[in-house]
Order: C-alpha cells, then sequence, then structure tokens
C-alpha cells in the first residue's frame, strides 16, 4: 500500500522516505502555531494584578481624567487603572468609596501611602499631579468603578 505522501504521478516526484517525517513534521508545526495563537491569551488571564477594566460610557470629565491618569498613574497602576506588574489596579472592589475615600486618594497622592492591602511598597507622594488633576482623575476612577460593577 503506498503512503499519501508518495501518490504523485510522475516517480521523479516521489521523496523516498517522505511519509515518515511528513506526518510527524506537520503535527509539529500544527502544534506550534496552536501554541503561539493560544499562549498571549493564557498570559493576559494569568496576568497578576490585573483586571480587565471596561471605560465605555464615561462622561465628558471622566474621559478627560482618563487621559490624566493614563499620562500621569499608569505607569504604575496600568492603563485605565488596569493595574501592572508596579502597582495594584484601582478599578478594584478594595478601592470602592465605602472603603477608600475620595479624601484617602488624595491623601495618596499628595503624602504617599504606606502599603497595605498590595505587595508593591510605599506609594510615593505625586507632587506632579495638582488638585484639580485630581478631581478629573477621581471622576474617572469613580465611573469606571460603577461601569465595572464596583
Amino acid at each position: 500500500m503506498r503512503s499519501l505522501f508518495e501518490r504523485h504521478s510522475h516517480p521523479s516526484m516521489m521523496i523516498p522516505g517522505a511519509a515518515t517525517y511528513a506526518l510527524p513534521l506537520i503535527a509539529l508545526l500544527v502544534l506550534g502555531t496552536l501554541a503561539m495563537a493560544i499562549a498571549p491569551a493564557i498570559e493576559a488571564n494569568d496576568m497578576p494584578n490585573h483586571v480587565d477594566v471596561v471605560v465605555e460610557g464615561l462622561s465628558e470629565k471622566a474621559r478627560t481624567g482618563q487621559r490624566m491618569f493614563n499620562q500621569t498613574c499608569a505607569s504604575c497602576h496600568g492603563l485605565n487603572a488596569e493595574g501592572s506588574e508596579a502597582g495594584p489596579p484601582l478599578i478594584h472592589s478594595i478601592y470602592n468609596a465605602g472603603h477608600h475615600s475620595n479624601k484617602a486618594f488624595y491623601r495618596a497622592v499628595t503624602q504617599g501611602s504606606r502599603q497595605h492591602h498590595w505587595s508593591f511598597g510605599d506609594m510615593p507622594p505625586q507632587p506632579t499631579v495638582g488638585f484639580t488633576q485630581m478631581t478629573f482623575i477621581l471622576a474617572f476612577i469613580r465611573e469606571a468603578q460603577v461601569i465595572n460593577d464596583i
């Protein structure tokens, strides 16, 4: 019985022993491609200290705050406050208004904050973020929390 890979009309097109290597090679290519496609999805879902944040439906004030946040705070807290390897997500139930008031956010920005919920170390004061910016940033954080059921 002839192998699938040896069914050619012209004898010069036949490669001796091709069937021995072709199936394992094809299987390896398929598995490799599949692994490359799945790996980013696994990594994204397993990224520690990260939450997926929905930001559709923000008010104009909150969208302004979102832009300010992403320019000044995202280096630690991730884009849209989703968290990163350097800082916790702020669109998280720990930071709900009943547990961390707006005053606590202002204090953290002006005076810094001791590590207490996460293991990132202390948050240093952020002297480049002013009161007006914080007003917009807090509008973003609070609206995003509501949109994300926090």
